[in-house]
């Protein structure tokens, strides 16, 4: 049976994005997980998303985009008590996110952090067809800052590696996640980098931007940081417009990102760049020459470009067709 699904677990939830004038806000639909899956659609991947949300108006129009988007959501959890988590994000003059708080809920606590594993356990033959299709599995760390939804991640990694399925993983570290919950906000940092360096273990690939790479691992080397790790994970780090610098397949270097002027928005770039990448890694294999490796991390850097020249992750998120026309304008 051929593997070329991709199921993405975490967190969907609503980016109220500052205006310029600092005046107002509008929300966009967001939360890195489910940016990817939206993507990896847009470049027609097959995607499933494991998440809960509330059964609020923001969870509605999450259920609108993923059946407009053709995203699986045989495992979406709905929540009638606890909200969608509405997270405030500010931006400096350059277009970069900044994450200030979230907005007040009646309750202790958001949809997203009790995902139930007790509810896909239910579906545990659904979920096990699945996987025999799926050739990789996406997630975060968030998930970890509730010990609801961390032992649902655990639960489906466990899965997951009975079925051969890879597991990506981007650190994506949100520390205002850890400090507003009810769960985690007593964690010291420590405590919490260390929670999150045994969780990268899990992964074959692992995403990471340069500032997370020395703050969990006190340099951005990633060959250094692959040869810490059980499985010898394939490590890309991302810094912004700079080269991205990787190692993968036994093979290290750096790739240089392209630039635009039109920089508008960075939410969820590093997203559609994972989505990118993935999704060669589907359709083409995983690379296993320089040329290759080259190959995918150009594309996925323009996945991530494209999307930073418009308000909104999901939004702006490009297709093939998007993609493959900048890249020849570069040639």
């Amino acid at each position: 049976m051929k593997k070329n699904k991709v199921v993405c677990v975490g967190e969907a939830l609503i980016d109220r994005i500052r205006n310029k004038s600092n005046q107002g806000f509008t929300d966009f639909l967001g939360g890195a997980p489910a940016n990817v899956c939206c993507a990896l659609r847009k470049l027609k991947i097959d995607s499933i998303f494991i998440g809960r949300l509330g059964s609020d108006d923001f969870g509605k129009k999450f259920i609108a985009q993923f059946h407009e988007l053709g995203v699986n959501v045989d495992f979406l959890q709905l929540d009638n008590d606890l909200s969608t988590r509405v997270v405030n994000v500010d931006r400096d003059q350059f277009g970069d996110r900044f994450f200030s708080g979230f907005e007040a809920s009646s309750h202790s606590c958001f949809a997203d952090e009790a995902l139930s594993k007790k509810l896909i356990e239910k579906e545990l033959q659904n979920l096990e067809k699945f996987f025999l299709e799926t050739k990789y599995l996406v997630t975060g760390t968030i998930l970890l800052s509730s010990p609801i939804s961390a032992e649902t991640i655990f639960f489906l990694l466990e899965q997951a590696n009975k079925f051969e399925v890879k597991i990506v993983i981007d650190l994506n570290w949100r520390e205002v996640f850890w400090d507003y919950s009810r769960f985690s906000s007593e964690i010291s940092l420590t405590e919490r980098i260390s929670l999150i360096k045994n969780f990268l273990n899990h992964a074959h690939v692992l995403k990471l931007s340069r500032e997370e790479a020395i703050l969990f691992f006190e340099h951005d080397n990633p060959l250094l940081i692959s040869q810490q790790m059980l499985k010898r994970t394939d490590v890309i780090i991302t810094d912004g417009k700079n080269p991205v610098s990787w190692y993968i397949n036994g093979l290290e270097g750096t790739t240089k990102t392209p630039n635009s002027k039109e920089i508008v928005d960075t939410t969820g770039a590093g997203d559609a760049f994972l989505a990118g990448l993935i999704s060669k890694l589907v359709n083409s294999g995983y690379p296993s020459n320089e040329l290759e490796i080259e190959d995918c991390l150009k594309f996925s850097s323009v996945c991530g470009l494209l999307t930073c020249l418009g308000e909104g992750a999901i939004e702006q998120q490009p297709d093939y067709e998007k993609v493959n026309k900048f890249l020849g304008s570069l040639m």
